[in-house]
């Protein structure tokens, strides 16, 4: 899913995500991966440690996307209906904030 999104600034994941191929696609285009390296790593990689700290606001608004049935069980299975839901979703979750 990641592909269907245009290019952000930041990818901000969690360690189950440190490997070097999703690396190299987020660097090819033009997204600063914040991974941090996992413990038994050989090479460590630098990582933004503030940005890495500021990912459970994105955690929270996922944990609130999933009180929404249809988007915790990916009810709908065309891409962009499946993103105007989240978006529905988020945008009502945000209002009654």
């Amino acid at each position: 899913m990641i592909d269907a999104l245009p290019p952000s600034a930041e990818l901000v994941a969690d360690k189950a995500y440190d490997s070097l191929p999703l690396r190299t696609w987020l660097v090819a285009r033009g997204t600063t991966p914040v991974i941090p390296p996992r413990k038994n790593s050989r090479k460590p990689w630098p990582y933004n440690k503030t940005a890495y700290r500021q990912r459970n606001v994105i955690e929270r608004m996922f944990c609130r996307l999933k009180d929404w049935r249809r988007i915790a069980t990916r009810f709908d299975r065309n891409l962009h209906t499946f993103f105007s839901a989240v978006a529905l979703a988020a945008t009502v979750t945000w209002w009654l904030n």
